[in-house]
C-alpha cells in the first residue's frame, strides 16, 4: 500500500527512471492552416461540419509514432472560449490509437453540441516497438497528460478553451479519465513527463466523465471478495478458492477505514455500515427508475411500501412532497433529475414485474440482489485482478499492465506477491501508486478537476460497487462537485444516457 513509502521516495524512483534527459518541448508544433474540412452524420439525421487537425504529436521525444499523437476536431462556429471534450478510447489498459469521432458515442454528440473534440492516442500494455514493450504503466496516463499540455501550449493558436477540458472514458478508459481529473500537476509525474519532451504547461482539467472506471487496482481484489464472497457463485467454488476469497475479503475493512470516508451527513463509513450505504445508493437508483416508469421486481430483493399512494403523493425522482425525504433515501451526491436513474437515452429499460409506478422502495435484501447481479454475468476469478500464479491462475491484463519493457507480467498487490513468494519492487510500487486516482483525490499536491460525472452500472460486476463508491465519496469529501450514480440496470458499459450527460456538461460550463 502506498502508505508504506513516502512521496519523496516515489519522486526519487521517478527521477532515476527519467534519467538525465533535459528534453524540451521545442519540437512541438501546430499549424492552424493544416485543418481539413469534414462532416459527420448523426443518428438523428443531423450533419455536423468540422475542421480536422490530425497527427498532432504531443511529445518531442516520440517513442511510439503509432500512438503518441492526437486528432482534434473543431466544429463550425467554435471560438476560443468553446469547451474541449477529450475522449479516450482506452480499453483493457491496451493501446489506443487517435480515432475519428463516432456518430453514436459521446464524441459525435460533443461535436453536435458545438464542443471542440480531442481524441488522443496512448500507449498501452500491448504496444511494442521492436523488442520493447513501450506502453506498460504508467505510459498511458503520461501520454494523456502530454496531450492535455499540448492543448494548453497551443491554446491561443487553436480554437477551443484549454481551461475547459472535459475528459471522458469507459472502463480502463474511465480509469484514465479519473487519473486525468485527479492527478493534475502532481510532481510525481514530472520527471517522467520531462523525459518525453512534453510542453511545459499545466495538465489539470476542468471536468472528468468516468464510466465504470476500473481503478484502485491494488485494493480491487479485496473489495471484490468483500462484496461477493458470500454469493452462491463464490460458495460453489473449490475449497482453495473459498479460502483465498475469505483471506482477501478480511483485508478490505482496514483499507476502507484508512480512507476516513464520510457520508454527506458526516457519518464515518466503516466496514459495519458501508454495505448499508451501498444499499441506499442502489435503492435510490431503483427508485428513480421506478418513478420514470420501470417495473422493479420483488424477486431482486426490493421491498415496497404497502400504502405509499395513500400516505403521500407519488415521489418525483425519489423525493418527497414539501421537501421531505423518506427514511433510507441517501442525501449528498448530486444525482440530478436524471430519469430512470441514468438508464434513459440510449438503451431500452428492462421491465420486470413488481410494484406500481410511484410506489416507494423501502428496503433491499443485499444477498438476494448480489446473487441477481451474479446471475446476469459470471463473477471474475479469484483473485479478479492480480491473478498471476494464485491458485495456478494465468496473468490478467492488469498483471501485464504493471510488467516491464521486456514483456513480463508481474504481481502488483501485497497479497498475490506474498502468495507467490515474490517481493514488490520499488518501481512496481511507484507504478501502482501513479495509476491509482484514489491516491490523488483531495491530495494537496494535485489539482483535482472541480467537476465529476461518475457512473457505474447497478449490475456491473467488472469491478465491485465499493470501488467507485469510495472514489466518488473521497472526491465529494474533498468538496468537489460530484454527480454519481449506480445507474439502474446497467451492465459494464459507457457513453449511455447522453442527453443527461450533456445537460450536466452544459450546466457546468455556463
Amino acid at each position: 500500500m502506498h502508505r508504506f513509502f513516502t512521496l519523496l521516495a516515489i519522486l526519487a524512483v521517478a527521477a532515476s527512471c527519467a534519467g538525465s534527459s533535459n528534453a524540451q518541448a521545442d519540437g512541438l508544433a501546430f499549424n492552424p492552416a493544416s485543418g481539413k474540412p469534414a462532416s459527420i452524420s448523426l443518428p438523428t439525421g443531423q450533419t455536423v461540419n468540422y475542421t480536422a487537425y490530425e497527427k498532432l504529436y504531443f511529445v518531442s521525444n516520440v517513442e511510439d509514432s503509432t500512438y503518441q499523437y492526437m486528432n482534434v476536431f473543431v466544429p463550425d462556429g467554435a471560438t476560443q472560449v468553446t469547451p474541449i471534450f477529450l475522449r479516450t478510447y482506452v480499453g483493457g489498459y491496451m493501446a489506443s490509437e487517435a480515432a475519428q469521432p463516432q456518430a453514436g458515442d459521446a464524441a459525435g454528440r460533443a461535436l453536435a453540441e458545438g464542443y471542440v473534440v480531442a481524441i488522443p492516442g496512448s500507449r498501452g500494455r500491448n504496444s511494442k516497438v521492436g523488442d520493447t514493450w513501450t506502453g506498460r504503466a504508467p505510459a498511458a496516463i503520461l501520454d494523456l497528460k502530454a496531450a492535455i499540455r499540448y492543448l494548453r501550449h497551443f491554446d491561443k493558436e487553436m480554437l477551443g478553451d484549454a481551461e475547459k477540458i472535459i475528459t471522458d472514458g469507459t472502463s480502463a478508459g474511465g480509469a484514465m479519465s479519473a487519473l486525468m481529473g485527479a492527478t493534475g500537476n502532481h510532481p510525481a509525474y514530472e520527471p517522467l513527463l520531462e523525459a518525453m519532451g512534453v510542453a511545459k504547461e499545466r495538465d489539470d482539467v476542468f471536468a472528468s466523465v468516468c464510466y465504470c472506471p476500473i481503478i484502485d487496482l491494488d485494493h480491487a481484489d479485496m473489495a471484490y471478495e468483500w462484496l461477493f464472497k458470500d454469493t452462491d457463485s463464490r460458495q460453489e467454488g473449490s475449497e482453495e478458492q473459498q479460502k483465498v476469497s475469505e483471506e482477501l475479503a478480511v483485508l478490505y475493512p482496514a483499507y476502507l477505514e484508512s480512507l476516513n470516508l464520510h457520508k454527506p451527513d458526516g457519518t464515518l463509513l466503516t466496514a459495519e455500515n458501508y454495505l448499508d450505504y451501498i444499499k441506499e445508493l442502489l435503492i435510490a437508483s431503483a427508485q428513480k427508475a421506478k418513478d420514470a416508469g420501470a417495473d422493479i421486481s420483488v424477486d431482486l430483493g426490493f421491498k415496497f411500501s404497502s400504502d405509499a399512494m395513500g400516505r403521500f403523493a407519488a415521489p418525483v425522482n425519489g423525493g418527497m412532497p414539501g421537501g421531505q425525504r423518506p427514511e433510507g433515501m441517501p442525501q449528498g451526491f448530486n444525482q440530478g433529475n436524471h430519469p430512470a436513474g441514468g438508464s434513459g437515452g440510449n438503451m431500452p429499460m428492462m421491465r420486470m414485474g413488481g410494484g406500481r409506478v410511484g410506489e416507494y422502495i423501502t428496503d433491499l435484501d443485499m444477498p438476494t440482489y448480489l446473487n441477481y447481479v451474479v446471475s446476469t454475468q459470471p463473477l471474475k476469478g479469484v483473485p479478479s485482478f492480480d491473478s498471476k500464479g494464485v491458485l495456478d491462475s494465468r496473468a490478467s491484463g492488469e498483471n501485464d499492465e504493471f510488467g516491464d519493457a521486456s514483456g513480463s507480467s508481474v504481481n502488483f498487490t501485497e497479497y498475490s506477491a506474498a502468495y507467490n513468494g515474490v517481493t514488490l519492487t520499488d518501481e512496481i510500487k511507484r507504478n501502482v501508486f501513479l495509476m491509482n486516482p484514489m491516491n490523488f483525490a483531495g491530495n494537496p499536491d494535485a489539482t483535482n478537476a472541480p467537476h465529476w460525472y461518475i457512473r457505474h452500472g447497478s449490475r456491473d460486476r467488472d469491478t465491485s460497487f465499493p470501488v467507485p463508491v469510495a472514489f466518488a465519496t473521497k472526491l465529494e469529501n474533498a468538496g468537489l462537485d460530484v454527480d454519481f450514480l449506480l445507474a439502474w440496470n446497467r451492465p459494464h458499459s459507457g457513453d449511455y444516457a447522453l442527453d443527461e450527460l450533456f445537460k450536466w456538461i452544459a450546466e457546468i460550463v455556463k
